[in-house]
């Protein structure tokens, strides 16, 4: 995968209103094809983290839509915070799944460094530490349709970029002051621990949280709730 300038598709299932699907590191949107959302998605076919919101907005404007919900995981969760935060009168509910206030330099180097000694070994990894040992379904879901193209495809100059990104960002706080503001975390959770998301609940008191018995990955867990438009 290169970096390039971010591009969006549509699909349009009927409802009234559309969801922004935004991943995390290391994933692209077949993350989440396991979801059913009461929502018209928009799905990333490539992202570019510098050009995200600005091509966002030129895509909504060119499909003549004047609001969108963003549910972003991961990395995606700072990226569609941004986007709320940039453009309010462009968002409705926002829902970030497995965030962290901000990612260590320290930590984000060490994982540079084995990137470069060998991709394909640290992702390996890496996408068994997104499950804890409650999602043996999730898991087997996720080996089964995304492992070996993700090993394939996830290029170390689209990584390395990604960690620039994640260099960069933290959550703002600001965001306790938007309305609609969902946040799901798995209580297993060992790339975001929760303690950080138990940090954030007093910033962020305008935010609904929810915890599940789940790692990095709750929207593939059985107890991950129903999204739709309705709430």
């Amino acid at each position: 995968m290169t970096q390039a300038a971010s591009e969006f598709k549509l699909r349009n299932a009927g409802f009234k209103d559309t969801l922004v699907l935004v991943p995390g590191w290391a994933a692209d949107h077949r993350v989440f094809s396991a979801l059913r959302p009461g929502y018209n998605l928009i799905l990333p076919e490539r992202l570019c983290f510098l050009s995200f919101h600005d091509a966002l907005l030129g895509f909504l404007k060119a499909n003549s839509i004047k609001k969108v919900s963003l549910f972003g995981w991961s990395l995606g969760g700072f990226l569609a915070t941004e986007f709320a935060l940039k453009f309010p009168e462009k968002t409705g509910q926002l829902i970030l799944i497995s965030i962290r206030k901000k990612y260590p330099d320290a930590e984000l180097q060490e994982i540079r460094k084995k990137i470069l000694k060998n991709r394909t070994a640290f992702l390996y990894k890496f996408y068994l530490s997104c499950f804890s040992e409650k999602d043996k379904d999730g898991l087997a879901w996720f080996k089964k349709n995304l492992l070996k193209p993700y090993l394939r495809e996830m290029g170390t100059d689209y990584l390395l970029k990604g960690l620039d990104y994640l260099s960069r960002v933290s959550i703002d706080k600001k965001l306790g002051n938007l309305p609609g503001v969902q946040i799901f975390h798995g209580i297993r959770d060992r790339i975001a621990p929760i303690k950080e998301i138990e940090e954030l609940m007093p910033q962020l008191k305008n935010a609904e949280f929810t915890l599940i018995e789940s790692g990095h990955l709750p929207f593939l867990s059985r107890d991950f709730p129903d999204i739709s438009c309705d709430g």
